[in-house]
């Protein structure tokens, strides 16, 4: 008696490709958002003490996990089509991005999530959207004013 093997083969090669699921993506789309640098945690990056005010925009709330380092093109063009569509869905062109490195337990190293999001903000620039990053390297005091609607809150992981 023989046995068929042929979908051993397959289980065996779908176990050992791993399938790539890193970045967490929180976006808010905010009627206000304000933050005040409260603490540096990270040196090396520049220094902020204003509070900064921000309204009608979509909050990027990004955690780039280690995996993410692998592919840091693929992953800058997946956050910004992801940034785009969520920005359409809400009908702004003013996009916020905030390390929010709360979402895994794996992290990438801040230099490259810094990199990371300079490259993701000239992207999204050059397509016409009004886009800023929040202080790198601190934790802030948030504020956020957000509508009780769904397109306002969306969560994505790739």
């Amino acid at each position: 008696m023989t046995t068929d093997t042929s979908s051993v083969g397959v289980f065996e090669n779908l176990y050992k490709t791993k399938i790539r699921n890193a970045m967490k993506l929180l976006m808010i789309y905010a009627e206000q958002f304000s933050i005040f640098p409260r603490t540096q945690n990270l040196e090396g990056f520049d220094s902020a003490k204003e509070e900064q005010t921000y309204e009608n925009a979509l909050v990027a709330f990004i955690h780039a996990e280690a995996e993410d380092e692998a592919d840091i093109k693929g992953t800058e063009t997946k956050l910004v089509k992801n940034l785009k569509w969520a920005a359409k869905k809400n009908e702004t062109n003013r996009v916020i991005l905030h390390s929010f490195a709360h979402l895994s337990d794996s992290k990438a190293s801040a230099e490259f999530t810094k990199n990371l999001f300079d490259l993701t903000e000239a992207r999204m620039k050059n397509a016409e959207y009004e886009t800023y990053q929040t202080p790198f390297g601190y934790f802030l005091d948030l504020n956020v004013k957000a509508p009780g609607i769904s397109q306002a809150r969306i969560f994505k992981s790739f």
